[in-house]
């Protein structure tokens, strides 16, 4: 079974139809109902973003989770960036720990390493090192999650002695870790190491990028022996905004796209709905668009889609919501036809804890 979900990145963003722009209080309280909202159409994940800067509010994750899993019953709660970079390993270990206890094993995590420069030295690091910080963090919280005591000397933070992280994963398992990237291979080689899922944000860049980075990741996952290529497990991005009919679609969400922090005064929006996989249309054009992805990048497990972006009113994202509820399900049965037996389903608490059992029985 392939996950369908939805993930936020939080900003706060003035509706340039009105002019309004939501209070903090207010988009804080609006991802939570697309989380709630999500569950109740159908779809598998909710997942949000971390930032510490404005326009962004979602500066503590697991607070947002752990209020939203209360509030569902079977959604998957997951970051759609966790800051492997600049957040203390062990802190995390911790926080993402909790989590998953306090929903019955609901979670997962993506870690990245954000897209704000700033924010290095604001946690007292270099950006310089980004990618090193991401591999030597990853390395001690892989360790933490899989060793009840650990001893530990790095680079980046103190060495640890003797050092247990509490609680300990729900079930002797730890949450399943994507690693998410819009352009480094070092994040592909790295997911691929620890037999890790690889999530391309398939957002803002042309397929054959994004291709690059899957093709890499898949031959080094068989090659540090997880499986086969195609057993490696792949994410992906997209951005829709559906109407009934394509023109409704493209008239509505154009001074969106127009005034988006990320797209706006760049190319027109047909220009960057030819070349990148933003899809604006009917829902027929959305499942043909999305369908196509496993043309390029192979049968894959986790799709997520960004529709609360660019100020984007909460009347609006809704009715979104409505749309993938009768989108994701023909989704899910096109994907299902001609996709070999060997292709694993997306990872659950359930099933990987099931498939450690047959492990160790």
């Amino acid at each position: 079974m392939m996950q369908f979900g939805v993930f936020t990145v939080g900003d706060v963003t003035p509706d340039p139809t009105t002019g309004r722009t939501p209070t903090e209080h207010e988009r804080i309280k609006a991802m939570v109902a697309i989380a709630q909202k999500a569950e109740e159409v159908g779809l598998d994940v909710f997942a949000t973003g971390e930032h510490h800067n404005p326009p962004f509010v979602p500066s503590s994750p697991t607070t947002m989770l752990g209020y939203v899993a209360a509030r569902t019953e079977r959604l998957i709660l997951s970051t759609a960036t966790t800051l492997i970079t600049t957040n203390d390993p062990v802190k995390i270990a911790e926080d993402y720990a909790m989590l998953q206890h306090l929903a019955d094993g609901r979670v997962d995590l993506m870690m990245g390493r954000g897209n704000t420069g700033p924010v290095y030295p604001w946690f007292g690091k270099d950006i310089r090192d980004g990618i090193l910080l991401a591999i030597e963090n990853y390395a001690l919280l892989h360790r933490l999650w899989r060793e009840d005591v650990v001893d530990w000397e790095g680079r980046f933070r103190t060495p640890l002695q003797g050092f247990t992280s509490t609680p300990r994963p729900l079930d002797g398992l730890p949450p399943f870790v994507w690693h998410g990237s819009i352009r480094s291979p070092e994040i592909a080689e790295q997911a691929a190491y620890y037999g890790d899922g690889f999530f391309a944000n398939n957002i803002f860049w042309p397929k054959e990028h994004f291709q690059r980075l899957i093709d890499l990741y898949r031959d080094r996952f068989e090659h540090y022996g997880h499986g086969t290529r195609e057993q490696a497990i792949v994410g992906l991005g997209g951005h829709v905004f559906v109407r009934r009919n394509s023109q409704d679609a493209i008239r509505e969400f154009r001074p969106y796209f127009d005034n988006a922090p990320v797209y706006g005064h760049g190319p027109s929006l047909e220009d960057f709905m030819a070349e990148t996989p933003l899809t604006v249309g009917s829902p027929q054009q959305v499942i043909e668009r999305t369908l196509r992805f496993r043309e390029y990048f192979g049968d894959y497990q986790r799709q997520l889609f960004l529709i609360d972006h660019a100020g984007l009113p909460l009347k609006t994202v809704m009715e979104q919501l409505d749309f993938l509820g009768e989108i994701v399900p023909v989704l899910r049965k096109e994907f299902a036809i001609g996709r070999p037996a060997s292709v694993p389903d997306a990872p659950t608490h359930q099933s990987r804890l099931a498939r450690l059992k047959e492990v160790t029985a």
